[in-house]
């Protein structure tokens, strides 16, 4: 499938939300920052060239996009924080919504028609 792929036993996909502890070296420094965000694009053929981009939304209101290689050895851990039901290959259209109506797209639980059609009247 190329809008999912596979990470240490889990499968994630588009629309999923992560948390991503990721690497990071100041100088001399070695520090890890946490980056939680929607998963809106995986491109690559081989595991060897796989990406996956990841979007949130700042405390200001900026959204901010990172883009990961899925073999960086800057990854310390990742984790699946909600699944998400969504079934296209990119979230491009996430860019001009807010955060609410983010969330009421992509976690949105989908309603099984349950009326059933009145009986027919006989005249």
């Amino acid at each position: 499938m190329a809008n999912s792929f596979l990470y240490k036993e889990t499968r994630y996909k588009i629309g999923d939300t992560v948390s991503i502890d990721y690497k990071l070296k100041e100088g001399d420094k070695e520090r890890i920052q946490i980056f939680k965000g929607i998963i809106t694009k995986v491109k690559g053929d081989s595991e060897a060239n796989r990406m996956f981009t990841v979007r949130k939304i700042s405390k200001v209101g900026i959204g901010v996009e990172k883009i990961i290689p899925l073999l960086s050895p800057y990854i310390a851990k990742m984790e699946l924080v909600k699944k998400s039901s969504y079934q296209k290959a990119k979230l491009y259209f996430i860019k001009n919504l807010t955060e609410q109506e983010v969330r009421t797209k992509l976690y949105q639980v989908k309603k099984k028609n349950t009326h059933e059609p009145l009986p027919k009247k006989s005249r």
